[in-house]
C-alpha cells in the first residue's frame, strides 16, 4: 500500500471525514487489520481563510506548495488536498512536487461518467461556482453543469464560512439548500456535486431525488484505490 499525503485543516471538520472515509474503504478492499498509510499535514485554516478573502491566491500557493512538498519529504507517495476550493492551487502543486497529486474534480467527474449523467449542478464556496478549476474538468469529461444564481450562490458560501467551517449544522440551511438544488433539478439538473468537503456534513443522499456526488467521499475512496493499484 502506498502512503497518501494529506493536506487538511481546510476545514478540520472534512479532514476528519477524509481519515474515516479512508479507513472505511481500506476496510472494504482488504478487511482484517488493514487500515490507511497516510501522512496529514493540517494547516490552520484561519490563515487560509483570511488570503482567501483577500484574493491573494499568490501567497496561498506558496502555502500549499510547501505543504505538498513537506508530505514528500516525509515519505508520501501521493497527495491529495481535502478541500475543493483550494484546488485553485493544484497546478502550481503540480509544478513543483514529483509525486502524483489526485484532483478532487478529476475523481467526481468519473464517478459522474459511471453514473451516465449529462448535465449536474455545482454548489461549493464563491470561489467553486464562479471560478474555472472546476468547470473544465468538467467540460474535459462532457459534462455540462448549472450554478445557482448570484443570490443563491452568496447564501451557500454564507453557510459554508459562517456555518459548516464551524461545526454549525442548521435546520434551516440544510432547508435552504434543499431548495436551491431543487430549482437547479427544475432546470435540468440530473444530480448535484457537493462541491465543498463540509456541505456532506449537512446535506445526504435523502435529502433531494437526485444522485448526490459527496465529492470528500469520491475523493478519499479513489485516493485509497490509487494507493492500492500496483
Amino acid at each position: 500500500m502506498k502512503t497518501i499525503g494529506l493536506i487538511g485543516g481546510m476545514s478540520w471538520e472534512s479532514s476528519a471525514v477524509y481519515y474515516e472515509l479512508m479507513n472505511k474503504k481500506v476496510k472494504e478492499l482488504l478487511g482484517g487489520f488493514h487500515s490507511a498509510k497516510c501522512i496529514l499535514n493540517s494547516v490552520d485554516f484561519a490563515e487560509i481563510e483570511s488570503l482567501q478573502h483577500k484574493n491573494d491566491w499568490n501567497s496561498l500557493n506558496q502555502t500549499m506548495i510547501a505543504s505538498a512538498k513537506q508530505l514528500e519529504n516525509a515519505g508520501a507517495d501521493l497527495v491529495i488536498l481535502c478541500t475543493n476550493t483550494m484546488h485553485l492551487c493544484s497546478d502550481e502543486i503540480i509544478k513543483n512536487t514529483s509525486i502524483p497529486f489526485l484532483h478532487i474534480a478529476t475523481a467526481t467527474s468519473k464517478e459522474i461518467v459511471s453514473h451516465k449523467l449529462q448535465k449536474v449542478a455545482l454548489l461549493g464556496t464563491k470561489f467553486t461556482m464562479e471560478k474555472d478549476f472546476y468547470k473544465n474538468i468538467l467540460s474535459d469529461h462532457k459534462i455540462d453543469y448549472l450554478i445557482p444564481d448570484k443570490k443563491d450562490r452568496a447564501v451557500i458560501h454564507d453557510i459554508i464560512y459562517k456555518e459548516l467551517v464551524l461545526g454549525d449544522l442548521k435546520n434551516i440551511s440544510r432547508e435552504k439548500i434543499i431548495e436551491i438544488i431543487k430549482n437547479l433539478q427544475s432546470k435540468g439538473a440530473q444530480g448535484v456535486i457537493l462541491g465543498c468537503t463540509e456541505l456532506p456534513l449537512l446535506i445526504k443522499s435523502t435529502d433531494v431525488d437526485i444522485p448526490i456526488f459527496d465529492t470528500a467521499k469520491i475523493h478519499a475512496e479513489k485516493a485509497i484505490e490509487m494507493a492500492l493499484k500496483n
